[in-house]
């Protein structure tokens, strides 16, 4: 009984992460495409770039906020089933975005967020199977982080290929972004189950944690400058999310169930959750498509509206 209402203190602070990170893409978004290109040759100066405009810099604190709030709830509770909170963090992303940022969804989008709020009511429903403290697999640890790692890299090199276009360019950098997030969130988990802070913090698997977190950093930036925010932001989290999800159940166990129809439920409500995700860019409106097209992509004119503000 205590372990499920610590179960369900980390789902909440899983919650609280989920808007807290969508708002932070969307201010992040704003000011991206406000800042210079970011260039792989040059990480400080983008960087700087980037942090010179203020919508960036907001949602950069913001997301620091949703980094601790998840850290909180990966101490607490299932990886898989915290991500799955995660992921229904495209509601808020769809709701705020049109509400506050001014983009407009489609009936696919809303199709897309319904089916992800229908999956969560039923992963929340069959989650009374993770009643004991989880245990994690070193060996399945290093075989997931390799492998999705390898994932991103050639993700990242295919973006890089002169033929792709702008738009494409962003949804591979998006996803790539994704699966990097998501191996730096196994790591995080995993370093919550070291047995004590000191070994956590000299783990090796801090450094993939950071190394992660970095190129991750520099990928969502650049997406968001090149494809329109609303189907980055989902693509990336539907990558980061898919690669945590079976990152759990994988490394450390996670419950898919106590029986088969629990077993049956859980897989369902899982897929719901991810293919609601990538409904979310399945259609752009013309507004959207307007949107777009008013996003500068020179320097120079990048430069003089972050000099705004």
């Amino acid at each position: 009984m205590f372990y499920l209402r610590v179960m369900l203190l980390g789902l909440s602070l899983a919650l609280a992460s989920a808007l807290a990170t969508n708002v932070a893409f969307l201010f992040k978004a704003r000011g991206a495409v406000l800042a210079p290109p970011v260039e792989a040759r040059h990480p400080l100066h983008s960087a700087a770039g980037l942090f010179r405009s203020r919508w960036f810099t907001v949602g950069w604190v913001v997301a620091i906020v949703a980094w601790l709030l998840h850290v909180g709830a990966l101490s607490l509770a299932p990886l898989s089933i915290v991500q799955a909170v995660l992921s229904g963090g495209l509601v808020f992303l769809a709701l705020i975005g049109e509400r506050f940022f001014g983009f407009h969804l489609g009936r696919w989008q809303w199709f897309g967020v319904t089916i992800t709020a229908c999956g969560l009511v039923v992963i929340g429903l069959t989650g009374g199977g993770a009643t004991e403290p989880q245990r994690a697999s070193l060996s399945a640890l290093i075989s997931v982080e390799c492998g999705v790692f390898a994932i991103g890299a050639t993700l990242l090199a295919i973006s890089t290929h002169g033929g792709v276009l702008h738009r494409a360019e962003g949804l591979l950098l998006g996803m790539s972004a994704g699966a990097l997030f998501g191996v730096s969130n196994i790591a995080i988990k995993y370093l919550t189950h070291a047995p004590g802070a000191l070994h956590g913090l000299v783990s090796p698997w801090t450094l993939t944690a950071l190394l992660a977190g970095a190129i991750s950093f520099y990928a969502s930036a650049r997406s968001l400058q090149l494809a329109p925010a609303v189907e980055v932001i989902a693509l990336t989290s539907v990558a980061a999310n898919l690669v945590a999800i079976f990152g759990g159940i994988l490394v450390f166990d996670d419950p898919i169930g106590s029986g088969p129809l629990e077993i049956a439920g859980r897989f369902v409500a899982f897929c719901m959750v991810i293919v609601g995700a990538a409904l979310m860019p399945a259609h752009r409106t013309k507004h959207a498509h307007a949107d777009q097209d008013a996003i500068p992509t020179s320097g120079t004119a990048a430069g003089s509206e972050s000099a705004r503000g």
